[in-house]
């Protein structure tokens, strides 16, 4: 039963990241990480990329400023264990020619003691062209 309760902890932290992430409180969403956390994004290069509060509150800033009605709707989070949740959503905005667009995503967040460990964000980064 206490796996359960862990899990339910663990999908309130995902919910929160979203709705943080929607209203563009950068700063709260990032306090939701770890001090310091490993990240995995195709922005930041290949592998994994070692996040500070600061770095990720700051990252999702400078994507605002180019994209500022950025929003992700959450199509089903899937928890995995007592660690794990993988997110399936759609981020979606209008680019800085006017054109909107939309992104399917999937993430996979390691939550320990209550924190954001890990994000493992996947999507295509090719765009048309």
């Amino acid at each position: 039963m206490e796996s359960q309760t862990i899990v339910q902890r663990n999908e309130a932290v995902v919910r929160r990241y979203f709705e943080l992430f929607n209203a563009h409180r950068w700063e709260d969403m990032a306090a939701l990480y770890a001090p310091t956390a490993q990240c995995k994004d195709p922005t930041l290069g290949p592998g994994i990329v070692a996040q500070s509060r600061e770095q990720i509150a700051g990252r999702y800033a400078e994507l605002a400023a180019v994209f500022p009605d950025l929003k992700d709707t959450v199509v089903a989070t899937y928890p995995s264990g007592d660690r794990h949740v993988v997110v399936e959503f759609v981020a979606s905005g209008t680019a800085p020619d006017g054109s909107p667009f939309e992104l399917p995503i999937a993430a996979i967040f390691t939550i320990e003691n209550g924190v954001i460990t890990h994000d493992f964000t996947y999507y295509d980064n090719v765009g048309e062209g």
